[in-house]
């Protein structure tokens, strides 16, 4: 039998109720005092519960040791700040996005493990990038960060797994090479590119096949590619295919000047999972993870603005 039954509990002269628990005559008693938690349990509910900006803003403000808690690392190993950079973005407030970044990141002391962000810049990636070295996953899609920039900090992520640089235009064959030779734990890369037009005939110029020569060349341990909208043939397809040996997943949509010849589609179709590079209608796709659409923002959540990010994360 299990039931339940409120006792008072004396503690320094003061009463506070508690909850017994009993169950197969054991007796187990919990108080319900936030303040008795430890800091990891409480930054673990604060991060369930509460976006990033508002953790600052908001719970910092309930108590010291609350404040204390936001201030430390403990609430900082998963840094999610995508959605708070695209509403940066709408609001006409772009160059807070790296000054948050690198003061979220210092708090985190150099232990986050995650880091979504949204039109990140050189200062943001620079500064994040060399204190990653606990960092495991970067998604930083349509990111301003130069090639310059990633070669000369590249190699503080060497236990980098997943990286997602999709619509990053000034990230080139250069950059890419650099992520290629220094992060040698990659598994997971997402490089979809925009929609454009499904050509009449394949002219030369359409066909672009570096980047994918340099993934296969340097990225060989990669189990998982999201590639669409890329403009590689099937000579880009063959190299992967042959020179990744652990790959799994293949997702080349929108690559219309593939054509698959030969023993190709068989390859592709043996994977865990492909998505073949032709559509039926490409008008109507909707990438739900690289959407860079504002359906659903509202001027509602302008509290991140200007002086509140710029005081509150101090």
């Amino acid at each position: 039998m299990e039931n339940e039954r409120e006792e008072m509990e004396s503690t320094n002269g003061k009463s506070k109720r508690v909850c017994v628990r009993v169950e197969n005559d054991a007796v187990c008693s919990t108080g319900g005092r936030w303040d008795e938690l430890s800091p990891e349990l409480l930054a673990s509910i604060f991060v369930r519960i509460v976006p990033p900006v508002l953790m600052v803003k908001s719970v910092a403000l309930v108590c010291r040791n609350w404040m204390e808690i936001v201030s430390g690392p403990y609430c900082w190993t998963d840094i999610d700040l995508e959605q708070w950079c695209r509403d940066c973005c709408v609001a006409n407030r772009p160059h807070l996005i790296d000054q948050v970044v690198r003061k979220i990141v210092r708090r985190s002391r150099s232990t986050f493990r995650r880091l979504s962000t949204f039109r990140l810049g050189d200062v943001g990636f620079s500064f994040a990038a060399s204190r990653g070295r606990c960092l495991k996953t970067l998604q930083i899609p349509m990111c301003e960060v130069t090639d310059d920039v990633v070669v000369k900090y590249v190699g503080c992520l060497a236990n980098l797994t997943f990286l997602d640089i999709s619509y990053c235009f000034k990230v080139t064959e250069k950059g890419l090479k650099a992520f290629g030779t220094e992060c040698k734990s990659l598994t997971h890369l997402r490089r979809n590119m925009p929609i454009w037009e499904l050509p009449d005939s394949v002219e030369p110029s359409d066909v672009k096949d570096q980047e994918a020569l340099i993934i296969a060349d340097t990225m060989k341990g990669l189990q998982r590619l999201d590639y669409a909208f890329n403009r590689l043939s099937d000579t880009g397809v063959e190299a992967i295919l042959t020179q990744c040996k652990a790959l799994t997943h293949l997702e080349i949509q929108g690559c219309w000047n593939v054509e698959l010849k030969g023993d190709l589609e068989a390859r592709c179709k043996n994977l865990v999972n492909f998505q073949k590079p032709w559509i039926d209608d490409h008008d109507d796709l909707i990438y739900s993870s690289d959407d860079d659409s504002t359906e659903g923002e509202s001027d509602d959540e302008s509290i991140y603005s200007e002086s509140s990010s710029s005081s509150d994360l101090d």
